[in-house]
């Protein structure tokens, strides 16, 4: 992970405080969410509209050549749920620190809805299990509080010596990296402008592979949930970034 370390010192913003995204009876464990069907974008030509991130050059960006297959395998005498809860807060600190360089762009002004693209969107599951149509920041505020609850909490990720990880410890972290996935994809969709604006879309583009690589070794997203970003990922693996 030593590529990442090159984003050490980016910070969330601080414009946005716990008490500006404070709303009663919504902040939960999102559980599945809902999700609308996704199509294909198409311009009034009928000709596809090709995302910025799948253009080239930015499609074969990277900061490290290659795949992260070596990573992300599990070492040997190394204790699979003390591997699986390290990387997810590896990769939890990483994305929650590109968030913060963009969040100033992100407001409910510009991004009313948290989607992935025009015909994406994704609901908030409140405590009442409705779903609920959030501000892209918000659903954002309120998935990395929660999974920050999550990796901090004793009884899901325990880091005490002797601390036995929990029934449905699996569970939760695949739970965790499908939300973790719908950052990605919101910001590749809205957001990946300002990435090349600041010359990160190579650190972005390895990130990503690197998350989607640890995310398949251990079967722990469906492809289902992977379709906004779908292509890029097959795209990745043509170019041996992820296998």
């Amino acid at each position: 992970m030593s590529f990442l370390n090159t984003i050490r010192g980016f910070g969330r913003s601080s414009k946005k405080t716990k008490k500006d995204y404070e709303t009663p009876g919504i902040l939960a464990p999102p559980g599945n969410g809902n999700v609308s069907p996704m199509r294909r974008s198409q311009s009034p030509s009928h000709s596809e509209e090709i995302p910025l991130f799948m253009c080239e050059p930015f499609v074969k960006t990277a900061l490290v050549k290659g795949s992260f297959k070596t990573i992300v395998q599990l070492p040997k005498y190394v204790d699979y749920g003390e591997w699986l809860s390290l990387n997810i807060f590896e990769l939890y600190n990483h994305l929650n620190q590109f968030y913060g360089i963009i969040s100033d762009y992100i407001t409910p002004e510009t991004n009313p809805t948290m989607n992935a693209g025009p015909n994406m969107n994704y609901l908030w599951i409140d405590t009442n299990g409705q779903p609920v149509n959030l501000p892209a920041d918000q659903y954002i505020e309120y998935v990395l509080t929660w999974i920050s609850n999550k990796i901090n909490d004793q009884s899901v990720f325990p880091t005490k010596d002797g601390g036995a990880f929990p029934p449905n410890f699996i569970k939760d972290c695949k739970n965790i990296v499908r939300q973790m996935f719908r950052i990605f994809a919101h910001i590749y969709h809205n957001h990946f402008d300002k990435l090349v604006h600041l010359s990160l879309e190579a650190h972005w583009n390895s990130f990503f592979a690197h998350f989607i690589g640890f995310c398949k070794e251990f079967n722990l997203i469906e492809k289902k949930e992977l379709m906004p970003l779908l292509p890029l990922i097959e795209n990745f693996e043509v170019q041996g970034k992820i296998i």
